[in-house]
C-alpha cells in the first residue's frame, strides 16, 4: 500500500485536505457518459415494464438484463483481456447508483454483476475465466450465489452442504439446500459453498445443467418483487474438480471479500433509490392541493423533503469519498501480473470498515426516505398505483442482505480495533493521548481559525475524538470479552458512521466552495450545517449510553464532563435551515445540486 494513501478507518484519526477526496462533481466526461446510458437504459427499457417485471412475467428480467449486457453495462467490472472493460470503481458505482432506480431490476443486476460473477474475476483460474467470465460479460450466461442456508444466515460457516471427492478424484459430489438464491430461478451459472468432507469450506463453480440439481418455487416476497429469489436442491450433483473456485478450504476469503464489494455499491445503489423517490415526492407535493394550495408549501412537508434531501447529500458524499479510496488503492495494480486478483481482494479488505459504514447508512437512508415518500403521498402512498408503495416495500430488504445491519454494526468496531490491536493504525495510541488529555484542566484551548463552516470543522473533529473516547474507555472495561457486549458495539458502531458522515459532507460542501465560491455552496452548505446539528444530540446520547455501560461514580461524572466538553455547541437555526433546502429543491422539482 502507498505511503500517501490514507489507510482503512484512519480518518478517525487523520485530517483530511478536501481537495483529496473524490466527490461527485469530479466525474469526467466519459464517466458521465456511462451514466447517461444506463439513465437511458433505464427509463426507456425497464421502467416502461416495471409492471411486468414486478408481476414475474416470464422471460422479461432476463430480456432486461441481456439488454443491458448488449449495452456494456454488464462488463465495468470484468479484466479487458476477459472482454470486460475494467473501468474504475467510481464508474462501476455511478452505473449502480443510476441503475438503482430500476426497481427490482437493480437486484437482478447487482447480483449478476457482484455475487455472480466477481468470484469468477477475482479467484477464477485463466481457464475458468475463459470459460465462464467472458459469457458473464456479456450477458450470455446469468450468474447467481448459493451462500445462505435454513439454519445459517448471518453464521455462513455454519454450513451443512456437503462436497465430497468422487472415488475416481474427478468430481466433487454435492448435497445439500440452499436458500435466498437471487437471480436462481433463471441463473445459468452458482457460486456454491460447501464443506469438503464436511469440514473444510470451499466454493464451486455449478452450472445449471448438472443433473441432480432443481430449484425451488419462487418465494412471495413482501418488496423487490421482481427479482428472482429461489431454493436449490442438490443432490449427488457431480461437479467437475477443475471447477473448485480458489483454493479449498478458503471458501470464507471468496464470500467475505465478494460481500465486502456488495455493501460497498449498496451504499450508492440506496442514493439512487433516494434520488427518484424524492423526485417523485416533490413533484406529487407540488400538484397535491390541500386547503387551496399545494402541499409543498406546508412547512412539515418541507421538513420532510429537506431531511430527504439531506440525508441522501451525506450518503452521497461518504459513497463516493469511499469510490475515490478505493481506486486510489486499486488503479496501480498490474492487471496482468499473477498476483492482480489478491492483491486487488487486499486492496478491497483495506477499506473493510467502510464497506460495512456504507451498508448501514445507504440502507437505513433510504429505509428513512421511502417511509417519508408514503407519507407525502398519504393515502395514495399505500396504494399500489403510486410508486411510494414499491418504493417503500423494495427498501426494506436493503438492512438484512448483504450482512444484516446488525452483523455490519459488530464489525465496524470490530474490525477497527483488531487492526488497531495488530498495530495497522494507532487508534489505541490516539485513544489514550485524548483521555490523557480530556482529563486536564482545564482544557487547553484551541487556536482560533477563520473560514467557511469553521464551527462545524471543530464539531466533526470532536465527534472522532468522542470516538476515540468511548472506544477506548470499552475497550479498557471489556478487554476480549468486548465482541459480547453488542449494546456497546452498536452505539461504537454509529458514532464511527456518523463520525464518517459528517466528514465527509463537510469536505465535499468544502470541495464545492472552493470551486464554486460560497453562492455556488449555498445549498450543500446549509444541508452540512442542519446535519451536523442535527446529528451531535444523537452522538452525545450514544456516547453517555457507553460511558455509563463502562464505567460509575467519580470516574463516569469524570467522563461525562469530557464528553460535555467535545459535544457542546451553539444551537443553529435547524428549523429555517429545512425550509430554505426544502425550497430549494421544491423549486427544481428534483434532486439536483
Amino acid at each position: 500500500m502507498a505511503d500517501d494513501l490514507p489507510k482503512g478507518g484512519s480518518f478517525l484519526i487523520e485530517e483530511t485536505d478536501p481537495a483529496s477526496i473524490f466527490t461527485p462533481e469530479d466525474f469526467t466526461e466519459e464517466q458521465r457518459m456511462f451514466a447517461k446510458t444506463a439513465e437511458d437504459f433505464i427509463h426507456n427499457e425497464v421502467i416502461p415494464k416495471i409492471e411486468q417485471t414486478e408481476a414475474k412475467e416470464e422471460g422479461v428480467m432476463v430480456e432486461l438484463l441481456k439488454k443491458s449486457g448488449e449495452l456494456g453495462l454488464l462488463m465495468i467490472d470484468v479484466p479487458e483481456k476477459y472482454g470486460g472493460l475494467e473501468l474504475d470503481k467510481a464508474t462501476s458505482m455511478l452505473v449502480t447508483e443510476v441503475i438503482s432506480k430500476g426497481g427490482a431490476f437493480a437486484v437482478t443486476y447487482a447480483v449478476h454483476i457482484g455475487i455472480g460473477t466477481l468470484p469468477v474475476s477475482y479467484f477464477g483460474t485463466p481457464v475458468q475465466k475463459e470459460k465462464y467470465l467472458t459469457k458473464l460479460a456479456t450477458g450470455e450466461l446469468i450468474g447467481s450465489y448459493a451462500l445462505t442456508e435454513a439454519g445459517s444466515g448471518s453464521d455462513a460457516l455454519a454450513a451443512k452442504t456437503r462436497a465430497d471427492l468422487s472415488d475416481d478424484g474427478k468430481y466433487y459430489i454435492l448435497n445439500g439446500e440452499k436458500t435466498f438464491l437471487s437471480n436462481g430461478g433463471f441463473a445459468d451459472l452458482i457460486i456454491v459453498f460447501a464443506k469438503v468432507g464436511g469440514e473444510e469450506f470451499s466454493a464451486f463453480i455449478v452450472e445449471r445443467g448438472y443433473d441432480g440439481l432443481t430449484l425451488g418455487a419462487e418465494e412471495k416476497k413482501l418488496g423487490i418483487r421482481g427479482s428472482s429469489t429461489v431454493q436449490i436442491f442438490l443432490d449427488n450433483v457431480k461437479v467437475p474438480v477443475e471447477n473448485l473456485l480458489g483454493e479449498k478450504g478458503k471458501g470464507h476469503k471468496i464470500a467475505f471479500n465478494i460481500l465486502n464489494v456488495g455493501r460497498f455499491k449498496l451504499g450508492v445503489g440506496s442514493v439512487g433509490s433516494a434520488k427518484i423517490a424524492i423526485d417523485d415526492s416533490i413533484k406529487y407535493a407540488n400538484e397535491r392541493q390541500q386547503f387551496g394550495k399545494p402541499i409543498a408549501s406546508f412547512g412539515m412537508i418541507k421538513n420532510k423533503i429537506a431531511n430527504m434531501a439531506t440525508y441522501t447529500y451525506v450518503t452521497e458524499s461518504m459513497s463516493y469519498r469511499t469510490a475515490g479510496l478505493m481506486d486510489g488503492i486499486l488503479s496501480p495494480i498490474d492487471r496482468d501480473a499473477d498476483d492482480a486478483s489478491e492483491l486487488t481482494m487486499k486492496g478491497i479488505e483495506e477499506y473493510v470498515t467502510e464497506c460495512s459504514i456504507m451498508k448501514v447508512k445507504g440502507t437505513e437512508m433510504i429505509g428513512y426516505v421511502a417511509d417519508e415518500s408514503v407519507q407525502i403521498f398519504g393515502g395514495y402512498g399505500y396504494v399500489e398505483d403510486y410508486p411510494a408503495e414499491r418504493y417503500f416495500r423494495d427498501a426494506r430488504i436493503g438492512r438484512i442482505y448483504e450482512g444484516t445491519n446488525e452483523i455490519n454494526r459488530m464489525l465496524i468496531p470490530g474490525m477497527l480495533l483488531k487492526r488497531a490491536m495488530k498495530g495497522e493504525i494507532p487508534l489505541m495510541a490516539a485513544a489514550k493521548k485524548l483521555q490523557d488529555e480530556l482529563l486536564e484542566f482545564p482544557m487547553m484551548e484551541e487556536t482560533e481559525e477563520e473560514g467557511l463552516l469553521i464551527e462545524e470543522k471543530k464539531l466533526v473533529q470532536n465527534v472522532k475524538k468522542v470516538s476515540l473516547l468511548t472506544a477506548g474507555v470499552a475497550v479498557q472495561k471489556f478487554m476480549d470479552k468486548l465482541q459480547d457486549q453488542q449494546g456497546v458495539l452498536g452505539n461504537l458502531a454509529d458514532i464511527i458512521i456518523e463520525a464518517y458522515g459528517m466528514e465527509s459532507a463537510l469536505l465535499r460542501t468544502l470541495k464545492i466552495a472552493a470551486s464554486k465560491g460560497e453562492d455556488g455552496a449555498d445549498v450543500v452548505f446549509k444541508m452540512t450545517r442542519l446535519y451536523i446539528y442535527d446529528t451531535i444530540g444523537k452522538i452525545d446520547q450514544w456516547a453517555r449510553e457507553v460511558l455509563a455501560a463502562c464505567s460509575d461514580g467519580d470516574e463516569l461524572r469524570t467522563m461525562l464532563a469530557a464528553l460535555r466538553r467535545l459535544t457542546r455547541n451553539i444551537p443553529v437555526d435547524t428549523l429555517g435551515l429545512r425550509l430554505e433546502i426544502a425550497d430549494y429543491f421544491i423549486e427544481k422539482e428534483k434532486y439536483e445540486i
